[in-house]
């Protein structure tokens, strides 16, 4: 059975949280709202996860208030109709997975929070992000936004203090049910890949969406509730389109297959990326390009360790990629702009609970973070994408890797 954080997990959250904030103002933090996906209905709901890491609460909508000594929950008001659809939200459930005793319906709540918010000159939240996001290409849940104009209407003299760095800090560093849940997500996500990949079932497949399929039925099999991030099947040239999630090209016989998927265990993330040939006897061109790949992984796992900065980890892992696209043939000299060509993304991101999750890439690493290990090779013009990416966790003494069960081997 995985491993299911108690109401003392959020408890002591909240409790850090207040030990970082050394501030007297009142903290208030918003969950996130539903988004309409068309008509009356929804996307799948995916909870904020700082308002997660800090309730245990899974519905949308509820506001968390922390001030002083006491600490509550604002409820939202639901009609009839919607609770007639969606149920009412059980106020008991969430008051034992939270530790939180004080609920209130909304009317109630706002008057008891708004009275305070009169009196004082900040208020301390999560910061809100801009309505749209250019450089990915998406727009934002709109709750803390939201929350910041109820807030400023009641005094729009207030300033908000923004939460966010405490939070990363606190989410760097994993805590053990945490390391147990990311490594539950971890073996699923290996046990779903390998059974989907056998040679047996490799010659049934005609579309990446098959072998997707499949994935998804052997980790929902697993006990995962789904996938962390919308997984990746792609072949040949749509390899090398990094987020390719079409999942909808034809197979080639001769060609490799670049998988990168991840289970969700108790909101947990796994991040793990296979790239294998569906000939059993891929070409000299793959198998080279492949292995190449592969000690630039190595290289990058012997830099892992307490200590280690980022953004020097990365530059290192930059030039020794250069001397393999160097022995690849596939530039003459060792430039940013001619390895970023065929090595287009970084090599490390934290993870937890989200996929990427945040973390301060300006400390140096420390004990309890959680990481990928993914180095990629992109040829478009011979149709060849490969990256491997393994999940590692920083101990004492360098780290260790969470995936290590799930085999490498290109065929």
């Amino acid at each position: 059975m995985e491993p299911i954080p108690s109401s003392d997990f959020f408890v002591g959250n909240r409790q850090r949280l207040r030990q970082l904030f050394t501030g007297t103002a009142p903290i208030v933090i918003s969950a996130n709202g539903l988004l309409q996906r068309g008509g009356d209905n929804t996307y799948a709901f995916s909870q904020d996860a700082n308002f997660w890491y800090l309730t245990g609460i899974e519905d949308p909508d509820i506001i968390l208030v922390m001030d002083k000594s006491s600490e509550f929950l604002i409820i939202p008001g639901r009609s009839d109709n919607r609770e007639t659809f969606d149920g009412s939200i059980e106020t008991s459930d969430i008051s034992d997975k939270s530790g939180i005793k004080e609920i209130y319906e909304e009317k109630e709540g706002w008057e008891k929070l708004g009275s305070r918010i009169k009196k004082v000159k900040h208020v301390a939240t999560i910061a809100s992000a801009p309505s749209y996001i250019e450089a990915y290409g998406f727009y934002t849940n709109p709750a803390r936004e939201t929350l910041a104009r109820r807030i400023k209407s009641l005094n729009s003299d207030i300033e908000l203090l923004d939460l966010s760095q405490h939070l990363i800090k606190m989410r760097m560093i994993k805590q053990p049910v945490e390391i147990k849940l990311i490594q539950s997500a971890i073996d699923i996500t290996g046990k779903g890949l390998a059974q989907a990949i056998r040679p047996a079932m490799l010659k049934k497949y005609k579309h990446e969406y098959e072998i997707e399929a499949e994935i998804t039925k052997g980790i929902r099999s697993l006990g995962a509730s789904g996938h962390a991030f919308e997984p990746i099947v792609a072949s040949g040239e749509r390899a090398c389109t990094l987020h390719n999630i079409a999942n909808s090209g034809v197979l080639s016989e001769d060609g490799l297959v670049l998988v990168d998927i991840g289970a969700e265990v108790n909101h947990y993330a796994a991040d793990i990326s296979r790239t294998f040939s569906i000939n059993p006897e891929p070409s000299k061109r793959q198998r080279s390009v492949f292995l190449a790949v592969q000690e630039v992984q190595q290289y990058a796992i012997s830099l892992l360790k307490p200590g280690t900065l980022l953004r020097d980890y990365e530059q290192s892992i930059e030039t020794f990629m250069g001397e393999k696209l160097r022995e690849l043939n596939l530039i003459k000299t060792i430039t940013r702009d001619s390895v970023r060509k065929y090595f287009p993304h970084a090599t490390s991101h934290f993870l937890g609970l989200n996929v990427h999750d945040i973390g301060n890439h300006d400390a140096p690493l420390v004990p309890g973070c959680v990481l990928t290990i993914e180095p990629g090779i992109y040829i478009k013009e011979e149709s060849i994408g490969i990256r491997i990416e393994d999940d590692g966790l920083i101990t004492p003494k360098g780290i260790r890797i969470l995936s290590d069960k799930l085999p490498q081997a290109i065929a």
